[in-house]
């Protein structure tokens, strides 16, 4: 075990070094001169030259790259070229109502698709079947901006049982945080939802058809036992995989969603540091959700020994 878990943690290394170099040769090679957009359209070559010098722009790109990747690794990662503040600052104010979303959207979809995929694989070609597949497919086709705009409509507009947009932290009180949380988490849950669902089903109908199953029914164990204590652990490999990966998608993929609730997130930070070519800020936020999708890759990868001991070796 210890074993197996070393070699997956020291498999991150490489993984991270990529996205690295990625990011770094992202404002180096990306059309635009960075210089110009701190110091305006009226700057003088002077002080183009100047702003050039301070930044490191005049420097080797080799030489760049090692003094960006040291003040990196010590946690600086950088200063905002539009409002001066360091990104860390900037990523700390907006990742609380990131991670409350997505975190809020994972519990939802998770509580809502595992039953209803095991339920699609119990009545497998049922009319129950059929509900569960096209409302998976209905969640995948409709856009996520539609959808949020639907309940909007529905629950802050017309029946005014919640607010239409905005954030409450939860440390200002849960039940403010839920009004302005639950439209924007079902909102994200409608895919997320599907894609597990789905999945689940995909799973248990294969691990269904296996002898111990018919062993454990012939026993007399009664199908909510064969269902979630046999066929769902023995399923739950590629089920988690779909769990955690969409987990990571969400920290990286709410942009949409909080432009539509006005959720002051980092999915709102991408969108004004993409107009606006802050590109240091550009360079951080890839670098953290990159960082948060290869983290909870990593938990996935060592959970999968716990349930299959047969992957360790």
């Amino acid at each position: 075990m210890p074993a197996y878990f070393l070699k997956r943690i020291l498999a991150v290394i490489p993984v991270m070094g990529v996205v690295a170099v990625f990011v770094f040769l992202l404002l180096r090679l990306t059309p635009g001169d960075p210089a110009a957009i701190i110091a305006g359209d009226m700057a003088t070559p002077e002080q183009l030259a100047k702003i050039r010098a301070a930044l490191g722009l005049n420097e080797p790109l080799l030489t760049q790259f090692f003094s960006w990747i040291g003040t990196v690794l010590k946690g600086d990662l950088g200063t905002s070229l539009i409002s001066g503040t360091p990104v860390t600052t900037l990523i700390g104010q907006r990742l609380e109502p990131t991670l409350s979303l997505a975190i809020m959207t994972a519990i939802l979809a998770v509580v809502i698709a595992v039953p209803l995929g095991v339920l699609a694989a119990w009545k497998h070609q049922s009319w129950v079947d059929n509900l569960v597949m096209s409302m998976s497919v209905l969640g995948f086709s409709v856009p996520v901006f539609v959808i949020g705009y639907v309940l909007v409509q529905i629950f802050a507009l017309e029946l005014r049982w919640l607010p239409v947009q905005g954030y409450r932290s939860w440390t200002q009180g849960f039940w403010p945080f839920l009004q302005r949380a639950i439209l924007p988490a079902f909102t994200l849950a409608s895919i997320y939802v599907a894609l597990i669902a789905r999945m689940t089903r995909a799973s248990l109908l294969t691990v269904l058809g296996e002898d111990y199953i018919r062993t454990a029914r012939a026993k007399g164990l009664g199908e909510i036992i064969v269902l979630f204590r046999h066929a769902l652990r023995n399923a739950a490999v590629p089920i988690l995989t779909v769990i955690g990966t969409g987990f990571a998608l969400l920290i990286s993929g709410v942009v949409v969603t909080e432009s539509v609730f006005n959720i002051p997130g980092l999915g709102r930070l991408t969108v004004d540091a993409i107009l606006a070519r802050d590109y240091p800020v550009i360079q951080g936020l890839i670098l953290t959700t990159s960082g948060v999708y290869v983290l909870i890759n990593l938990v996935i990868d060592l959970s999968y020994s716990a349930l299959d001991p047969r992957i360790r070796y």
